[in-house]
């Protein structure tokens, strides 16, 4: 197995890394710690820059005007893309643009032309609706909202739980269960219109996530078109499950960009701080600390990375997926928790981005399925049917 880098893929992380270094941080300065978005003028200028180097439209087939990347490619990306305060959950502030809901890539043409093609012009904005308040961990089973078919509509009862932006959406991603005896192959796509008559959404309490609120909705017998159901009746799980599993893989990603620039920074204050006449440096305790986190990174980067490269070319990724999920956002939690005990009383200001990353952080080991839920993965990988 090759672990080095392409030409290609050596000059891609150089410019990504030079752009958030000269670009982002620098504006960061002067942006309230727990931003997650730019000025319009920034943004703007931002991503014209990112368009100029051909990178504009991350995770966005090339057939629909992305660019042309391999997945290990766009998790070395993802790595770069998060080094800075607010990369964990707004890397580059969004101006790489991205999918969205690249479900929609599985659409036919008129839900297309009505829906994907506004979102990828940046005219309409979506959600994911998929976890209910009856359980995330396993969500094909625990999806209570019901569908249930009244001539060539669907009427939709339910609510959902922990969306994200549906409180900004033109439209959204509803699973549903239509067959109540099918277990997973009972559930189905449905998507929605955010201005259909019996749709709520309220914002509930801030979460640890510095500034992004997030959202219950409610469906009170709102009427959807049969046109509107996505992919196939009763194929709704098949959907969410085969993107939730690719998904992890950046979303890994994602985490060990955050712990490389935490590292670095404590690698590069140690040695300046002093304690009892000597550098914090030269202390055993810290030295074992970076030296975990030098392991911890690089157990989760290669992981990833194999990850990626497996998903790429074809073969089964679940499990690597999985694997890549949890290790890197346990090992990044661990380095970040290390950085802010290395800096002391420094650590837990917002003069420095530690705080935000740990609250941030904490998020991932629940986010896009749980630890446990990883390692249950994992398990039934290893010993089959009998964990089914």
């Amino acid at each position: 197995m090759n672990l080095a880098l392409t030409d290609e893929q050596e000059l891609v992380v150089s410019m990504v890394r030079r752009f958030v270094r000269e670009e982002i941080v620098p504006l960061e300065a002067g942006l309230d710690p727990d931003a997650d978005e730019l000025p319009a003028e920034d943004f703007a200028r931002l991503k014209a820059k990112v368009q100029a180097m051909g990178l504009y439209g991350l995770d966005i087939p090339p057939e629909y005007g992305g660019p042309e990347l391999d997945l290990p490619t766009r998790t070395l990306i993802a790595i770069e893309m998060a080094q800075h305060r607010a990369g964990l959950y707004a890397p580059c502030y969004g101006v790489f643009g991205g999918a969205g809901l690249a479900q929609l890539f599985e659409a036919n043409e008129d839900q297309q032309r009505r829906y994907l093609e506004p979102m990828l012009r940046g005219e309409k904005r979506g959600f994911f609706g998929l976890t209910e308040p009856s359980g995330g961990s396993d969500p094909a089973r625990a999806i209570r909202t019901r569908a249930v078919r009244d001539g060539d509509d669907w009427i939709i009862n339910g609510s959902k739980i922990f969306i994200s932006g549906a409180d900004r959406a033109h439209f959204g991603l509803v699973f549903a269960r239509t067959d109540a005896g099918k277990g997973r192959g009972g559930v189905t796509c449905f998507i929605v219109d955010t201005d259909t008559p019996g749709f709520h959404v309220r914002r509930i309490v801030h979460t640890l996530r510095a500034a992004r609120y997030a959202t219950e909705l409610q469906f009170e017998n709102m009427r959807v078109p049969d046109a509107n159901i996505l992919g196939k009746l009763n194929g709704g799980f098949a959907i969410a499950n085969d993107r939730l599993s690719r998904q992890r893989i950046p979303y890994a990603a994602g985490c060990i960009g955050v712990a490389i620039l935490a590292h670095e920074m404590a690698v590069e204050y140690a040695p300046q701080r002093e304690t009892f006449g000597a550098p914090l440096s030269s202390r055993q305790a810290i030295q074992w600390m970076l030296v975990d986190n030098e392991i911890d990174i690089e157990s989760a980067r290669w992981l990833t990375l194999a990850a990626a490269e497996r998903a790429e070319r074809g073969a089964d990724f679940r499990k690597q997926a999985a694997m890549a999920k949890l290790v890197a956002t346990e090992g990044a939690s661990r380095v970040v928790d290390r950085c802010m005990q290395i800096f002391g009383g420094y650590g837990v200001t917002k003069d420095f981005p530690f705080e935000r990353w740990y609250r941030e952080m904490r998020i991932r080991r629940i986010g896009e399925g749980p630890s446990e839920v990883q390692r249950h993965i994992i398990a039934r990988d290893i010993l089959g049917a009998s964990l089914r």
